[in-house]
């Protein structure tokens, strides 16, 4: 299945600051979710944004802060966004196909990303666009959640299957800006 741009939203789980600078290449995964933020702001997918116990891990790293819509940003102390009922408040929350970028992938994501399956949705993780502070905990998240029929994919994945056809105005925004 590909995923569809009207019938998706993309999920940031806890990019917060005092773990991020402790993630596995966190450079390269903060720039990645950056931009599948602002690809998704520009085709019109909505996003989502969760903190896992900011009093304790500190809230989202104030680059991404300024690229997330008001009101999009869900605390939470479960681990997984399902269990925590972040959604159903957060907008694009009753979307059909969940796209999941964030860390830790063998925590919050994973948890997130099978109970959101388990629940009816079609959950895509995006694969260098996860992290954890151990690259072999990111590998195992990655083939555990493999194995339970969700969809790894990679950000242009994403902003392609979103975008669907060429030759149009918002390709051509969206190659300029993004695809170069």
């Amino acid at each position: 299945m590909l995923i569809s741009a009207e019938s998706s939203s993309l999920l940031v789980v806890d990019v917060q600051d005092k773990l991020l600078h402790h993630v596995h290449g966190w450079q390269a995964l903060l720039q990645n979710v950056i931009w599948l933020v602002r690809v998704a702001r520009k085709i019109g997918v909505p996003v989502m944004a969760t903190e896992q116990y900011p009093k304790g891990l500190g809230h989202t790293s104030i680059e991404l802060t300024r690229e997330l819509p008001a009101g999009a940003t869900a605390e939470k102390v479960h681990f997984s966004c399902a269990a925590a009922h972040c959604l159903p408040a957060l907008p694009g929350g009753e979307r059909a196909h969940v796209v999941i970028c964030g860390m830790e992938s063998h925590v919050c994501v994973m948890q997130t990303a099978i109970e959101l399956k388990e629940s009816g949705k079609d959950v895509f993780v995006v694969g260098d666009s996860v992290g954890s502070r151990s690259p072999a905990d990111k590998a195992f998240a990655l083939d555990r959640m493999r194995d339970h029929g969700i969809e790894i994919v990679s950000r242009e994945m994403v902003a392609f299957e979103w975008l669907r056809k060429a030759g149009t105005p918002l390709f051509r925004e969206v190659s300029l800006e993004f695809l170069r």
